[in-house]
């Protein structure tokens, strides 16, 4: 396996990525989401750039993980939806070998969960709901805790609590705040600031190395279990309602009612049925889920100030994103799987400390931008070649203030549905079915009238088809050689101005062809 070029900079940065999980991308107070209280990525956000429009590659958990840190789409990893991904190469494993000290503090979300994926050093936090202990595996760290204070993992409540149909999801939490997952994670993310190299941080000029810290929050996943006191903020919020329309689900492909009946039936805690739910419960849901976000951010906050003081953040590039996002009643569903912008537009923010921004006019970027982006940004951060497989671009020449291209579309796959999502359309392709979705976005900015089956549509439907097969085509064969032999640079043959040629090897420039 080809090693990564390391940079001899003496002074690489530290690249700290700060993740939730299940996030929409209206939930930050500066973005002009008056309804939040997010005082710590409202700090964030006017520090560093903000990315109105970053979307991301797969609408659950681990089908999104994957292809942000490996840089492949599902259909080169396989990995579509809750499926094995750590034996892929992964962009840790290149800062590793770089000379990066790499630690992950909560949720990575890797399957298998407890590998290394180049991390020297983990605290593995799943999600609040994990199953594993009681199907005779080993718990996170975070149940293990919960164990050492005499506290049981809540789990199947919705067999027990005989109102639990009635909360859609929103339980505050109910113990001490320390034991609260995302606080577990906040404290062990700031025990690590404090004591790694024994609490005295050492740049590389002083015998140091860089250090790559992913602080991996829980939430705002189901359970929405803020904690009682950021709950109590939104008491008399005014927030903003639910969007759906009567009879929507008829006319959108079968699998969204499918989804909300099989949820709505569900043995699991995930239990949740919003079909006669009052527009007061919703709103109560909706309260919830807005604290939690709130309870994970004061804990953003915590972290940022401990990396300020030990010395981190002097030389930095700071990311914060979500995995996804969440319905929350949206179409009068909850919960994630399908294509809509309230799952998979997530919040970015983007802080390189190195340097000023060049101007206010890049404290929001309005282009089109993917998590695919993540990898080849921090690798291109770290002075790190960037392989021949990632599909998505480095954001640090956006951040200069460069002018660049926007990409045309953002994708997103999951099980067999690809969304292609322009500025002003959107197409969902089900695979091995007549049924999809089209959405003008310019008009509809809530996707509540799907056009798929419109005649009216047919030309804008066929080119978005034409363009979604010449991606995935050129996707698909572009990364034949890494699934042939998981090498970092491979080369292929791909068409050019000078050379058409069908035979022979393929030539070293066509490695660095651009692509969507």
């Amino acid at each position: 396996m080809t090693e990564p070029n390391q940079q001899t900079d003496s002074q690489r940065p530290n690249i700290i990525l700060i993740m939730t999980d299940q996030q929409r991308y209206d939930t930050v107070a500066a973005w002009g989401h008056d309804h939040m209280i997010t005082p710590n990525l409202d700090r964030l956000s006017a520090a560093g750039t903000s990315f109105g429009e970053a979307y991301c590659p797969g609408a659950t958990c681990i089908a999104s993980r994957a292809a942000m840190f490996t840089a492949m789409w599902p259909h080169t990893t396989g990995v579509y939806t809750f499926d094995r991904w750590a034996e892929h190469r992964n962009w840790v494993q290149d800062l590793a070998d770089a000379g990066y000290w790499c630690a992950n503090i909560g949720k990575m979300h890797f399957s298998p969960r407890d590998v290394a994926g180049g991390f020297h050093e983990r605290v593995i936090v799943e999600n609040p709901t994990s199953m594993n202990l009681l199907r005779g595996g080993a718990d996170d760290d975070w149940g293990r805790w919960l164990g050492m204070h005499g506290v049981d993992r809540p789990l199947n409540r919705n067999h027990t609590d005989p109102d639990w149909i009635a909360k859609h999801q929103g339980i505050p939490w109910q113990h001490e705040e320390e034991l609260h997952g995302d606080v577990f994670i906040g404290n062990a993310a700031l025990t690590w600031i404090t004591r790694h190299d024994g609490g005295h941080y050492k740049t590389e000029r002083e015998g140091g190395r860089p250090v790559f810290l992913q602080v991996g929050f829980t939430g705002p996943h189901e359970p929405w279990d803020p904690l009682p006191r950021h709950l109590a903020l939104y008491e008399d919020r005014e927030l903003p309602r639910a969007v759906w329309r009567e009879q929507e689900l008829d006319e959108k492909p079968p699998q969204q009612a499918r989804m909300k009946a099989f949820h709505a039936a569900a043995t699991h805690e995930s239990q949740i049925d919003l079909d006669g739910a009052t527009a007061k419960e919703i709103a109560e849901m909706r309260r919830h889920y807005y604290a939690k976000i709130t309870t994970v951010d004061e804990q953003i906050g915590r972290v940022l100030d401990a990396l300020e003081a030990y010395g981190y953040l002097e030389n930095s590039l700071v990311i914060f994103c979500s995995d996804h996002g969440e319905m929350l009643g949206d179409h009068n569903m909850a919960y994630k799987w399908l294509m809509y912008d309230s799952i998979t537009h997530i919040p970015l923010i983007i802080w390189d400390n190195r340097t000023d921004r060049p101007t206010d006019r890049l404290a929001t970027i309005s282009d089109l931008t993917s998590l695919m982006d993540i990898g080849p940004t921090v690798l291109d951060a770290a002075g790190i070649d960037i392989p021949t497989y990632f599909e998505g671009r480095s954001l640090l020449p956006v951040l200069a203030g460069e002018e660049v291209e926007p990409h045309p579309y953002v994708f997103c796959e999951d099980n067999y549905q690809i969304m292609m999502r322009s500025t002003t359309h959107k197409l969902v392709y089900y695979i091995g079915q007549e049924a999809g979705e089209l959405y003008t976005l310019e008009d509809d900015p809530h996707e509540l009238f799907n056009h798929w089956d419109d005649p009216a549509y047919a030309e804008i439907k066929n080119k978005l088809q034409i363009d979604l097969l010449a991606w995935l085509a050129g996707s698909t064969y572009w990364n034949a050689g890494y699934k042939r032999t998981r090498a970092r640079h491979t080369l292929m043959r791909w068409p050019m101005p000078d050379n058409v040629d069908l035979h022979g090897r393929a030539s070293v420039e066509n490695q660095f062809v651009k692509k969507w």
